[in-house]
């Protein structure tokens, strides 16, 4: 079962990815440096390390679907 703490939702508007607020500093409307194309690979079983460019926290991506990130350490 994939635990709920290592999730965070995201956005994917014209190409680009946004979180609505960052998970680690609180941060609004954080674009991700993470392309549609990583984010398929991901879902493909491809590991990513994801710097979130407002406070370069390091968390790695291990999954996602098309609501979600899921995470390598507990986010919320």
């Amino acid at each position: 079962m994939i635990p709920f703490s290592n999730t965070w939702p995201y956005e994917l508007i014209l190409g680009d990815l946004y979180v609505q607020s960052c998970p680690f500093c609180s941060a609004e409307n954080v674009l991700l440096p993470m392309k549609p194309k990583e984010l398929q690979s991901v879902r493909e079983g491809k590991k990513k390390l994801l710097v979130f460019p407002c406070c370069s926290e390091r968390p790695v991506v291990v999954d996602s679907d098309g609501d979600y990130l899921l995470f390598d350490r507990a986010v919320r």
